[in-house]
């Protein structure tokens, strides 16, 4: 018996990988996070799966599904929303697991921040002007932020930003990245991205706060921030350059004319 922990992928349903769909498949115990998994990957479950939405349930209950699961000799997918490395509450999960001697296994997912970045139609990463990507948050009612994590020690970098869990703590992460990045900086909020009913607002860091209060967004957001999203004139990468020799394309012989 095992504990298959999937990442589901941001939304939309045929996002999930190979390998997370087929453990859902082979698994007569589900449980996914109801409010961020669509129902769609759910219909992977083989035929009288137990199917349990974990939303309303804590640490306790939860592990007690996969210790009654473990008792039964059923494996169990433990569905997350986007890539569970990344704000996913597994490490607690597995701490338990370990204590308590059951295997488990971890199937990466499509995060939110790379499904954004495609339906911006945005590479997140340009030459000469951004080649890191800041994956955080800000405190609010969760966990604090550690010593030297907050946006603006990060904003020194000048490199792309994406802030999860945030998206009501916008005047706060304005103000503390227009030192930085400067009140014309490009920022895009995407609600929900790849799920239907995706919404994606654009503005700068001193205007991007009143157009989301317009649209009353109020979770379920990601925040983009970074020279990347509108950048123009910027140089062609090395990679491709014909002039780059590399190991698999090695320097051409001249040949006579």
């Amino acid at each position: 018996m095992k504990v298959h922990f999937i990442g589901a992928g941001p939304g939309a349903a045929d996002l999930i990988t190979l390998r997370g769909r087929d453990l859902i498949a082979a698994s007569p115990v589900c449980l996914y996070a109801g409010s961020l998994v669509p129902e769609e990957i759910l219909s992977h479950a083989p035929e009288g799966a137990k199917v349990i939405d974990t939303a309303p349930l804590h640490l306790d209950e939860i592990i007690a599904e996969m210790v009654e699961a473990q008792k039964e000799g059923k494996d169990v997918a433990r569905v997350h929303s986007g890539d569970p490395s990344l704000y996913g509450a597994i490490a607690e999960q597995m701490r338990r697991l370990d204590e308590l001697g059951i295997e488990y296994t971890i199937t990466p997912g499509v995060p939110a921040f790379a499904a954004a970045a495609a339906t911006l139609g945005t590479e997140l990463t340009l030459p000469n002007v951004s080649q890191t990507i800041i994956l955080t948050r800000t405190a609010m009612q969760a966990t604090a932020m550690p010593n030297n994590e907050d946006l603006v020690t990060l904003g020194k970098s000048g490199g792309t930003l994406a802030i999860h869990l945030s998206v009501r703590n916008l005047r706060k992460v304005t103000a503390d990245l227009i030192p930085h990045y400067g009140e014309d900086c490009p920022v895009a909020v995407v609600y929900r991205a790849s799920w239907p009913d995706e919404q994606i607002i654009k503005g700068t860091l001193a205007d991007i706060q009143e157009k989301v209060r317009a649209s009353k967004i109020t979770r379920t957001a990601l925040i983009i921030v970074g020279r990347v999203l509108e950048a123009k004139d910027y140089p062609d990468s090395a990679l491709y350059h014909a002039d780059h020799v590399h190991v698999l394309r090695p320097k051409r012989k001249e040949t006579d004319g």
